[in-house]
């Protein structure tokens, strides 16, 4: 089938990839030249694993090209996915002007029948906008409503895990899909079910729902996630005040089926390109429509005071005069298997840092480029603090002359390192986890100071050891 990706970010690409793998013909077109001419130099603008792979092998079977010819990419595909960036606006809300602006450019070059596919996190109501738009400039085109260039505009939300995309694509656990019950929508579910066909040969995968549904749909689940997050770290504060270990908690609650164990794990606070922004258009959504959703609203709040928790850990033990110190931070990125710093905690605890006068070497296995970029914008009217912030190419390079070391991120380079040689890497032998990688007993054992979310600080004798 012919299709085509408008938008070459995160999920426009991985879903032009994945599609071009399984044999469509697909054209990626993007407004931004730097990004379409890394792709047809070989390159990939963003980290993900299996994704530079399958566009070398799609793109040397041409099934897959990328251009900046927007009118070229309306002509090309029967399906058009809009998987443009949806950026929160002041108040909290999605930011819908790009995805209007391919959907005004749908409708000012469309050639035939189209199926126009909401693939971005878009608000409940955006598909009639995006009907609208597409049904102006048909109008504009003296077009009409005419068979020849009619649409159907279709919610086929995106649920890719970043680390885990290329995978997810493949493989999917469900594959939304809203359509309106129409001719038109009738039209727009054989060419959707065509284009799934191959990810449900071994078990139907689809559910098909109104379209206002599937809108509604990808945002109720990354609420409900982050709402785990956020729980989980709620509870882990209280766990570090009756000293109870959030881990052990967590084992508990997680064996029973109806809860699980999937992201029940407590942490420095959740960040990336859905969870933050999804979590506020939804709550602003029900501001608009005069409601209230008070767990959610709640869910924000404890994420962005969780992201001090570790910074808080420092302060009591360093002291708010952190002149003269110099912390080791392992992990930039949001999370593992990512060059994503939206909204990452390492930026919250980094700043936290360079503002009470330490010095910051942080490493990060790929996340470095996007680091020093984001950290130059972050620190702008800051640059002596900026000049204390060195990011590193090396977990070893990060511990030199550090007082202690600050893991932000759960790599799994980071889970097993020669503790011995860590504990004389630093000046003092302190640990701030905000992932709970180590054992507190292990580490007071080795004469490691450990401080980790939600569990007990075991406490070392003079002598190095704990008591």
């Amino acid at each position: 089938m012919k299709v085509t990706i408008v938008g070459t970010g995160y999920v426009g690409l991985v879903t032009g990839a994945c599609l071009a793998e399984i044999g469509n013909d697909v054209f990626c077109v993007d407004v931004d030249p730097r990004k379409i001419e890394i792709l047809n130099n070989g390159g990939v603008p963003i980290h993900e694993p299996g994704l530079q792979e399958m566009l070398r092998r799609t793109r040397a079977a041409g099934r897959i090209q990328f251009s900046t010819d927007v009118k070229a990419s309306v002509e090309h595909g029967d399906i058009q996915f809009i998987a443009v960036g949806t950026p929160p606006d002041e108040d909290g809300s999605a930011d819908l002007q790009y995805v209007l602006a391919a959907a005004r450019n749908i409708g000012k070059y469309s050639n035939g029948f189209k199926v126009i596919v909401d693939k971005s996190t878009v608000p409940v109501g955006t598909a009639l906008q995006v009907k609208r738009v597409v049904e102006e400039e048909l109008r504009a085109r003296g077009l009409g409503e005419s068979e020849k260039h009619g649409f159907s505009v279709v919610s086929n939300p995106e649920f890719l895990k970043e680390g885990a995309a290329v995978d997810d694509f493949m493989r999917p656990d469900r594959i939304v899909i809203g359509i309106d019950d129409d001719r038109a929508g009738n039209l727009a579910r054989e060419k959707m079910k065509r284009l799934y066909t191959p990810f449900n040969r071994n078990h139907e995968r689809t559910l098909y729902m109104d379209v206002r549904s599937a809108e509604f749909t990808k945002y109720a689940a990354n609420a409900m996630l982050a709402t785990r997050i956020s729980f989980m770290n709620d509870l882990s504060n209280l766990a570090d005040t009756v000293g109870a270990d959030i881990e052990s908690v967590r084992r508990g609650m997680g064996s029973d089926p109806r809860i699980g164990y999937h992201f029940l794990y407590a942490g420095c606070g959740y960040g990336g390109s859905c969870f933050p922004k999804d979590v506020q258009a939804l709550a602003q959504t029900a501001r608009e429509n005069g409601h209230t959703l008070r767990v959610l609203e709640a869910v924000e709040a404890v994420n962005n005071d969780q992201k001090e928790v570790l910074v808080n850990k420092i302060v009591k033990r360093m002291g708010e005069d952190l002149r003269g110190r110099t912390f080791a931070v392992w992990g930039l990125a949001f999370k593992p298997n990512t060059d994503d710093m939206r909204e990452a905690s390492s930026r919250r605890i980094i700043e936290a840092l360079l503002q009470r006068g330490a010095t910051v070497r942080g490493y990060d296995p790929v996340a470095r480029d996007e680091a020093e970029r984001v950290f130059a914008l972050d620190l702008a009217d800051r640059p002596d603090d900026f000049q204390r912030l060195h990011l590193v190419n090396t977990q070893q390079d990060a511990l030199t002359d550090a007082d202690a070391l600050v893991i932000v991120t759960e790599w799994k380079e980071f889970k097993s390192p020669d503790f011995w040689h860590l504990k004389s890497a630093l000046k003092t032998p302190v640990i701030f986890d905000g992932r709970n990688l180590y054992e507190p007993e292990a580490m007071a054992e080795m004469g490691i100071d450990y401080f980790a979310i939600g569990r007990p600080h075991v406490e070392l004798d003079r002598n190095g050891s704990h008591n």
